[in-house]
Formats: structure tokens, C-alpha cells, sequence
């Protein structure tokens, strides 16, 4: 057994989403609330039953907790952005591990949408404000920086504007067998091509898609989970590592060098390889960052992800089916949230036509400043 294979196992037996689009009558409370409701009918559980709650992208951590009534042993909540909702999770287990509650909710919710939010321009600071450096030359959006990094990439490597188009292809496929799905119906090669630019080489649909919406997790112990009427599904791997200190923005080597640790450190945690997964839910806050993704966790080499992708790997009958939900690209921006209820929902088999036969293993993978990776199986060890 790995020396750092963590004492507590932990699992998730509740998942809870709301619809996807437009909601201008809900804000992220009403949104967040509708989740926890749907996550908690999911495993049989009530609000008295939960003693941690980690909240993400909601306002008020202390106004969410008197709307639903709790009084939490373990509270917290985390900024908004899309890489934290790993970070949430895996929080969530260590909570569990040490005792500090036995059982945590983690709430998403997002009115993005109807409240006009916008990612880019003269009033956004880019979330966190990391790359501050780049803004008085206008480059204030997500979407420009990673613009950046896929033309580094082609020069480096080779990659074709038609491994891009393939990435959002095959996701919008997947998507059109998802009735939660924003975005449905499917486009070939020649439309991708077609479409606008935004950013070049990124066109209209190299980008997510910014959505009101709801997700939730019910996280807890193993041995307790066992004792709930919905089949747990296990936490067997997981890691986390970032890149903040001497590292540009955006970095040279697509944040190579952490997705190599948090590989290392969620294989070792599972006792599992990459072999191993039967499906992956990978962070698509822009096609680029799939690429960047599969090369990072050691999927296939450096530079080769372009004809990896092409040879149809990631399709729902290809060796590692990909974003089955269709994704940020396609079901909806969730910021992670949404690929992790549905790397649950796959390990349960509750996917209906974009169900991954005998799925066991299914993997979350996020590449950005800070990178994060989680294992769920429907075995715990």
C-alpha cells in the first residue's frame, strides 16, 4: 500500500443538479438550494444529516447556511473560479479524514448567465488577477490566454486547428445524447471551421459555454456509506499541485510540470495507471486545455496529443471515452463542478445512451494555475 494512501476512505453517495441555461428567476442561492435538495434525495439523506458544507461561487457562505437551516461542525467556502472545484472535493476528503465532520456538502451554484457576467474586457480582472501583468495590453481574457498557449503549441509541435475542432466535435456528439445538454446538436469539421473566430486560432466553439445552473456532492466516510440505501462511489485517488511562484502566465510548458505530479501522486493513491480509466472528465474551459490535459497526466507524449485525439480516442467508443456529458463545451460551464456528477453518474451507470459499458474507473483531470485529479471508482481499493 502507498505510503501516502490516505487513512479514511471517503465516498460520494448523493449528486444533485438543477437544469443548465438561462434562469433569471433563480440567483445562486435559489440555485444552490435546488442542487443540495436533488444531491440529498439522491442518498436518502436530510439537511440534519450534514455537519460540513464547503461552498463555491455562492455569495455567503452564513446566508446559505440560515436559508437551509444548518449549523455545520465544518464550514468553509472558496473562490469562484473553475479550478477550485477539485480543490472542494478533495478538502471535503480530507475534512472527512481527520474527523472534522461526518458528512460534507459541497454546493456549486452560478447565475453567471443572467447576471451578465462576462470573462474578458477593460472591467474584468480574470478572476484571481494573476496575470495583472498582461492586462495594460488588453489582454484580459481567459480566452485570449489560451489562444496563446494553443499557438505556442502548434508551433512547437505541429498540432492542427482540426484537432481543436475534433475536441469539440466529439463533445457536442456526446452532448446530443444528453438531455441536460445546452448545446445539442452536433457539427462536422467543415461547420467548426466555419464558425467565427473569437480569439484566433480559438473559434466560437473552442469556447465554453457561460450558463445559470446547480450542483452538489454529498461526500462521507466509507464504512458510513455503506450503511445508505444509493451505491457509494469511492474517492480511491486524488492529488493536487500548482504554479504560482516563478511561473508566467501563461506558462511555457502548459503547466506540464504539476499535472506530472498530481499524476504521480493520484495514481499512486489508487494503485492504479492511466490504463486503468474508463472514461475521463477533463477540464474544458477551451479545447486547448484537453490537450494540454492528456499530455500532462501522461495519456499519450508530449507534443502528440493532436493525432492522439484524431485517431477518435475519446469518442464514446474510443479507448478513453471523454466529457460524456458533453462538457463545458456543450452541457454547460459548471467550472468542473458538472464533469465530477458526471464522473458519478458514469461509475453508477446511470447515463442511459452516453453510458460507458462497465465503467469502474473514471478520472477528473484539471490543467491550470492550480491542477488538481480525482479517481472515482466503484471499488474501494
Amino acid at each position: 500500500m502507498p505510503k501516502n494512501r490516505h487513512s479514511t476512505r471517503t465516498a460520494v453517495v448523493g449528486v444533485g443538479t438543477t437544469r443548465y441555461g438561462r434562469l433569471p428567476e433563480y440567483d445562486a442561492y435559489d440555485l444552490g438550494v435546488w442542487a443540495l435538495r436533488e444531491a440529498l434525495g439522491d442518498c436518502g439523506l436530510s439537511f440534519d444529516d450534514i455537519d460540513g458544507l464547503i461552498l463555491n461561487r455562492i455569495p455567503d457562505y452564513q446566508r446559505f447556511a440560515e436559508i437551509i437551516g444548518l449549523n455545520p461542525r465544518f464550514t468553509t467556502t472558496t473562490p469562484g473560479h473553475g479550478r477550485f472545484s477539485g480543490n472542494c472535493i478533495e478538502m471535503a476528503v480530507a475534512a472527512l479524514s481527520a474527523g472534522l465532520a461526518s458528512t460534507v456538502a459541497l454546493v456549486y451554484g452560478n447565475n453567471g448567465r443572467s447576471a451578465g457576467d462576462e470573462y474578458g474586457g477593460a472591467t474584468d480582472i480574470y478572476g484571481s488577477g494573476g496575470p495583472g501583468l498582461w492586462f495594460p495590453w488588453g489582454m484580459t481574457s481567459p480566452g485570449a490566454f489560451h489562444a496563446l498557449m494553443a499557438r505556442r503549441h502548434m508551433h512547437l509541435y505541429g498540432t492542427r486547428q482540426e484537432h481543436l475542432g475534433l475536441v469539440a466535435s466529439t463533445f457536442r456528439r456526446h452532448a446530443a445524447l444528453n438531455p441536460n445538454a445546452v448545446m445539442r446538436e452536433p457539427f462536422t469539421i467543415e461547420e467548426y471551421h466555419r464558425s467565427r473566430y473569437i480569439c484566433e486560432p480559438l473559434h466560437l466553439l473552442d469556447y465554453c459555454l457561460i450558463n445559470d445552473g446547480g450542483v452538489a456532492l454529498i461526500l462521507t466516510t466509507a464504512e458510513r456509506a455503506r450503511d445508505l440505501p444509493r451505491g457509494p462511489v469511492y474517492i480511491r485517488g486524488f492529488g493536487q499541485a500548482s504554479a504560482f511562484a516563478g511561473s508566467a502566465f501563461p506558462p511555457d510548458d502548459f503547466w506540464f510540470e504539476p499535472m506530472q505530479h498530481v499524476a504521480r501522486a493520484t495514481y499512486e493513491r489508487a494503485g492504479l495507471a492511466q490504463r486503468d480509466m474508463d472514461a475521463l472528465m477533463i477540464y474544458d474551459n477551451f479545447t486547448p486545455t484537453v490537450l494540454f490535459a492528456l499530455e500532462g497526466f501522461g495519456f499519450c507524449p508530449v507534443g502528440e496529443s493532436g493525432p492522439w485525439i484524431a485517431e477518435g480516442r475519446l469518442a464514446l467508443d474510443g479507448e478513453f471515452p471523454a466529457n460524456t456529458s458533453g462538457g463545458h463545451l456543450s452541457e454547460s460551464y459548471m467550472q468542473g463542478w458538472a464533469l465530477n456528477a458526471e464522473a458519478v453518474r458514469q461509475v453508477r451507470g446511470e447515463c442511459g445512451a452516453r453510458q460507458v459499458a462497465g465503467a469502474r474507473n473514471v478520472q477528473y483531470v484539471c490543467a491550470s494555475p492550480i491542477v488538481t485529479s480525482i479517481i472515482y471508482s466503484s471499488e474501494d481499493s
